[in-house]
C-alpha cells in the first residue's frame, strides 16, 4: 500500500459542479484524517475512509474539524488555506492524511476526499501534540491551488 500526496480527481470534477464551498463563513466543514502507512490513498481517492485509519490516545475517528480561510487570487492562481490541525496529548503514528468534505449535502451526508497528503514516513507524537502544519498561503505554495 501507499500514501501518495495529489489533490483528488473527483474533487476536480466536483468544483466544476459546485459541491465545495471553502468560505470560511457559512461555508462547508472540512475534516483531515490520520492513516498509518498500510493506507492505500492517491489521487485516485474519491471519498473518506475508516480503514487503515490512525488509532491512538487523543485521536477520534473522522479527524479533526479543519478552520476554513476564505478563498482568495494572486496573479493568475486561487488558492484556500486551513489553520494548522493539532491533536493535542497524542499517543499515534500516521504517514499520511486525507483532506474531505464532511458537510450534509440535501439530507445526505458526504465524506468527498479533496486532498491526500504523504508525510513521507511515519510520524509519531508520544503524549504529545501532533501537528499538521499546512504551507503558507500564497499562490505557489498553498495546500489547494488552482493555476
Amino acid at each position: 500500500m501507499a500514501i501518495n500526496s495529489a489533490i483528488c480527481t473527483s474533487f476536480k470534477k466536483e468544483l466544476l459542479e459546485g459541491k465545495h464551498d471553502f468560505n470560511s463563513s457559512a461555508g462547508h466543514t472540512f475534516k483531515i484524517a490520520l492513516y498509518t502507512s498500510s493506507a492505500d490513498l492517491s489521487a485516485a481517492t474519491t471519498a473518506y475512509t475508516a480503514t487503515n485509519e490512525v488509532v491512538g490516545t487523543g485521536y477520534t475517528a473522522g479527524g479533526l474539524t479543519l478552520t476554513n480561510v476564505n478563498p482568495t487570487s494572486t496573479g493568475t492562481t486561487a488558492y484556500i488555506d486551513f489553520a494548522d490541525a493539532t491533536w493535542a496529548s497524542a499517543t499515534i503514528t500516521a504517514a499520511g492524511a486525507l483532506i474531505y468534505n464532511s458537510t450534509t449535502d440535501g439530507g445526505t451526508g458526504t465524506t468527498n476526499a479533496v486532498a491526500v497528503i504523504s508525510f513521507g514516513g511515519d510520524k509519531t507524537s508520544t503524549n504529545g501534540d501532533f501537528v499538521i502544519q499546512f504551507p503558507t498561503a500564497d499562490a505557489a505554495n498553498a495546500i489547494v491551488r488552482l493555476a
